[in-house]
């Protein structure tokens, strides 16, 4: 098969532990990718076994290692050799062999195409264990309801970036899981593709049930960073407002009470409910303003702006 672009390839692979994985991967990505330009990017996420050996060993002329000083999790992993890569298209898959580096030529074909910014896999007869599965399978079903993003799996690490979209990503904490809907937020063009998926060749998942929780965790701040971003005064306001509203009508109730029926209300807990409510919501209130300014800090002082312009196209057809 001859190559579908003669740009430059970059493939970041984050490592930890994968000493028995990290040579076939190597070769297979060589044999998947004749005739193409690209360059491998290591990034050893500081392994504790002999990764960082094993892949100096090969003295690959297409290989980079980049080693993390300490043990930072996969998404600032993938941060580090996103920033490192020099490549056109950015591809990212994990280091354990049940991605193929064989799916990568005709996912290029996607994103060569100009009309896709993002090509995602969707995994094929995984051979995972379901206590792989079953996580992936809630995570993937709440961030479908929740974003309203049709993204069938969220968790297929191989995927085909243009420069443009990988280098904007603002990855941290573990926001590799959302990493197409950060992709999706920076307004990238997303087409997804069946790929093939393989048993792990060797060494253990470092994933487990645990990863649900923190999905929905994630999950929220990605939410409000979504809808309230850039006016968080319309989610903490509103909800202030609410409050104060309704801690004012059970006063307004209570007083009724006390001074239309004579009735004794010291006791009553829905006047301490009451009063919770108004000061929970002028507390509410208040956050949304102080975080109002913030937000204008964050873009004022750095000289940002709160979007993306893609294309600007001028009378004549000209681009700007």
């Amino acid at each position: 098969m001859s190559p579908v672009t003669n740009a430059l390839l970059s493939i970041v692979v984050p490592l930890y532990n994968e000493q028995d994985n990290v040579v076939l991967l190597t070769q297979k990505i060589h044999e998947s990718l004749k005739g193409y330009a690209y360059q491998i990017v290591y990034v050893d996420d500081f392994s504790t076994d002999n990764t960082k050996p094993v892949v100096k060993e090969m003295k690959d002329d297409k290989v980079i290692l980049i080693e993390l000083k300490k043990n930072y999790g996969q998404s600032l992993a993938l941060a580090a050799g996103i920033d490192y890569a020099e490549g056109e298209y950015i591809i990212t898959m994990d280091g354990d062999l049940q991605n193929d580096p064989a799916d990568i030529p005709k996912m290029l074909e996607y994103a060569v195409s100009g009309e896709y910014d993002l090509v995602t896999g969707i995994r094929q007869k995984r051979k995972d264990s379901l206590v792989k599965k079953i996580p992936s399978k809630i995570a993937n079903f709440l961030v479908r309801r929740v974003t309203k993003l049709n993204i069938k799996d969220n968790g297929c690490a191989l995927k085909v970036f243009t420069k443009e979209i990988a280098k904007g990503l603002n990855l941290y904490g573990e926001m590799h899981r959302f990493i197409t809907l950060l992709a999706h937020l920076e307004g990238a063009q997303i087409q997804q593709v069946p790929v093939q998926h393989h048993a792990r060749h060797a060494g253990k998942s470092k994933y487990g049930l645990e990863r649900v929780f923190k999905v929905v965790a994630d999950m929220m701040l990605l939410l409000f960073i979504r809808k309230y971003f850039q006016r968080p005064i319309h989610l903490f306001g509103i909800l202030g407002v609410m409050l104060i509203i309704l801690g004012i009508f059970m006063e307004l109730y209570l007083l009724i009470v006390k001074f239309g029926f004579g009735e004794d209300i010291g006791n009553r807990p829905l006047l301490i409910f009451g009063m919770m409510f108004i000061l929970g919501g002028i507390q509410l209130f208040t956050i949304g303003i102080v975080m109002e300014l913030l937000i204008r800090t964050y873009y004022e002082s750095q000289s940002k702006r709160p979007y993306r312009i893609k294309k600007i196209t001028i009378g004549d057809g000209q681009t700007a």
